[in-house]
Formats: C-alpha cells, structure tokens, sequence
C-alpha cells in the first residue's frame, strides 16, 4: 500500500537538491575565480611579487564547491531506495526538505562566489596601488565567504528533517 505523503516523485526532489547544492556552489565558485583570476593576472603585469598574496580570493571562492559537495553528500545519505514490492518510505516531506537544503547551499554559494570574485578583483587591484589594504582584503574575503557558510549551516540543519512513511 503507498501512502499520500510518500509518492514516488519524492526521491526525485532529494536528487534535485543534491543537484542544485552541486551545481549553483561550483557555478559561483567558477565565476568567483574567474573574475578574481583575471584580476590576479592584470595586477601581475605591474606588480608580480603580489600574486602570491593576492591569491586568497581564489582560495575562497573555491571552498564555496566544496560546501556544495558536502551538502550534496549528506543529502545523498538520506536518500533511501524503495523497499520490496516498490514501497517508498521516502517522504514528500523530507523530498522538500531536501530540495530546500540543496537550494539553500547551492544559491548561498552562488552570490558568495559572485560577492568573492567582484569584491576580490577590485581589492587585488586596490592592493597593488597600496600594500597596506591587504588587511582590509582579507577582512572583505572572510565576510563574503560566510554568506556561503550560513548556506551550508542551514542546509545541513534542512537536510535533517524527516519523515517516515508508515508500514506496507
């Protein structure tokens, strides 16, 4: 017997959340290191000995797939197959919940790469001009990549909620 809150589409959320913490965190974390990339490399033309200090918008945009990968993973774990008889006990409720978590990383981590990549190129550009903003660069960094940690807090706490669905 297959129960309301358990239809067979549920699964089918949980996956799209792994999908969307995947894919929106790496897209933000590509577009974070390409526009801070770029800025590395044109600051390198006039001041090569900065590119390794300057590097750390690059380091940051890039924890932003990683916190995309972890929720993909956790997510991942709840996933529960149909049992004998193609009885689903994953619920259309923990499918949400799931799909919100997923939401949640994944666009957390898009506009922290964009913020990291816009912020980082003209912090790198600032700090080539004057050496003494590298601490204001970091600070600037650090709070940009949080937007993607309070994404990846709350995925986690979303991807905890569950429900069983009942007996065959």
């Amino acid at each position: 017997m297959q129960y309301d809150s358990c239809p067979t589409i549920a699964p089918f959320l949980g996956y799209m959340g792994v999908a969307a913490s995947i894919v929106f965190a790496n897209v933000g974390a590509a577009a974070g290191t390409a526009r801070a990339g770029t800025g590395i490399m044109q600051s390198g033309i006039k001041s090569p000995e900065l590119v390794w200090r300057n590097l750390i918008p690059i380091v940051m945009a890039g924890v932003n797939g990683i916190y995309g990968l972890i929720t993909s993973i956790v997510i991942l774990g709840s996933i529960s197959a149909p049992v004998d008889g193609g009885y689903n006990q994953y619920s259309l409720y923990t499918g949400c919940a799931h799909l919100a978590a997923g939401l949640c990383c994944g666009l957390s981590g898009l506009g922290s790469g964009l913020c990291i990549g816009i912020a980082g190129d003209a912090a790198i550009m600032a700090c080539g001009a004057y050496s003494k903003l590298f601490v204001a660069m970091v600070l600037v960094q650090v709070f940009a990549g949080n937007i993607a940690l309070y994404g990846l807090i709350a995925s986690i706490i979303l991807s905890q909620q569950t429900y069983y669905c009942g007996g065959q």
